[in-house]
């Protein structure tokens, strides 16, 4: 009798095993036969994630989230995520994936995990188009706008540390830096990739684009742990559309620049 309990508890427990494996490894094969996937994006991130002047969605992230739908199959829906929500809309299966400005951090990855990466969030160094400026060194002799204590106020000090005559005026917030350099109080700035637009749009006439980047930050596709075929799947759908210039072609669409060398390579 006690070996057939530990045979019939074997089994069961062998059972529960095999169905909580199946449970987690079922997304790709929930998303083929649903014959849609659900691509969780930042709708409020330009240009990653934005609405037109139609009210349609568009951005960098919409177009690779429709480029990753079309390669599957399937149809997209997108489900619209702001920043705090995206690991949470994830793991309460509210999305399959998140395309969403969604950089790779040690910390996210206790939780989650991620593709290869697909982008990346730069932060660069903007100034006029007809300026030439391809390094810090340039930077000798200039002015450059930056918003005091970020990533890009952080990258410009390390940058031109050895650099002599560069005058770093530090603004309190993105508004007023990206004003000062939309107005002209300012010819340069060092800001993330995504600001760069938008200073050009307040001002067309001011023709600011990036000039060259500070550092890049990978962003990844997320997706839930223990989902080993969907993340090969990923993995090899990212690194074929890499391989191919799909992605860098929305990439340089939106940002106006190419993917990192590295990446690319």
């Amino acid at each position: 009798m006690k070996n057939r309990r530990f045979v019939l508890g074997s089994l069961l427990a062998v059972t529960l095993l095999g169905s909580a494996s199946m449970s987690f490894a079922d997304t790709l094969d929930t998303i083929k036969q649903r014959k849609k996937i659900l691509v969780a994006v930042d709708i409020g991130a330009p240009p990653f994630g934005m609405l037109d002047a139609q009210a349609r969605q568009s951005g960098s992230d919409i177009e690779s989230a429709q480029l990753l739908a079309k390669d599957l199959g399937v149809e997209l829906e997108v489900v619209p995520v702001s920043g705090p929500n995206r690991v949470p809309f994830l793991l309460t299966k509210k999305a399959d994936v998140v395309m969403a400005s969604f950089s790779i951090t040690d910390e996210r990855k206790k939780v989650i995990d991620f593709s290869a990466p697909y982008a990346v969030l730069q932060v660069v160094v903007g100034g006029p188009s007809k300026q030439k400026l391809a390094s810090f060194a340039d930077l000798s002799g200039k002015t450059i706008a930056v918003t005091r204590g970020t990533t890009s106020d952080q990258e410009l000090t390390r940058g031109v540390k050895d650099v002599a005559n560069v005058n770093i005026v530090r603004y309190e917030d993105d508004a007023t830096t990206n004003t000062a350099v939309a107005t002209g109080q300012q010819d340069y700035i060092a800001a993330a990739m995504s600001v760069i637009p938008q200073v050009k749009k307040a001002n067309p006439s001011r023709d600011v684009e990036a000039k060259f980047s500070m550092k890049g930050f990978p962003l990844g596709i997320g997706l839930r742990k223990n989902e080993p075929e969907l993340k090969a799947y990923l993995d090899g759908w990212v690194r074929t559309n890499v391989q191919n210039g799909k992605l860098n072609d929305i990439y340089k669409k939106y940002f106006g620049v190419s993917l990192p060398g590295d990446m690319l390579n």
